[in-house]
């Protein structure tokens, strides 16, 4: 299973249970490219070009996951229970994952990873090249 996952492009050696904030970031910071700043009260917001793909905050002290994903997934994932779109960004097609155990690691890796090559794909040229995306 483990080699059919890294052939799929999923997270490596993640974990079937809940992520935690480090494992979440570990994750993210292993993905090309890509800065981390803390903001709006202690988020953990990812970017690739200056542009965000994951949010992890703890506000009122419950954990949440947000990410950019295609149509399709968010279509599928705001129908799953402990998923629903994110707020302020449903309109760009984000989802917040507000119960951690909705999806396991290795799942919430793999859509991170999509969001990731999502907003990369939206940069210019340019920057893809600067940036060693290209």
């Amino acid at each position: 299973m483990a080699n059919k996952q890294a052939e799929d492009g999923l997270a490596d050696g993640a974990a079937d249970g809940p992520v935690t904030r480090g494992a979440y970031d570990r994750f993210c910071a292993s993905l090309p490219a890509t800065t981390h700043v803390i903001q709006w009260e202690g988020a953990s917001v990812w970017k690739v070009g200056g542009k965000i793909f994951a949010i992890w905050s703890d506000w009122k002290g419950i954990p949440a996951v947000s990410f950019k994903c295609s149509d399709m997934a968010y279509q599928m994932l705001s129908e799953q229970p402990g998923l629903a779109p994110a707020p302020y960004l449903a309109r760009a097609k984000w989802i917040q994952l507000h119960d951690t155990g909705a999806l396991s690691e290795t799942d919430l890796f793999a859509y991170i990873r999509a969001a990731h090559a999502l907003v990369a794909a939206k940069l210019t040229r340019k920057l893809r090249l600067e940036l060693g995306l290209e």
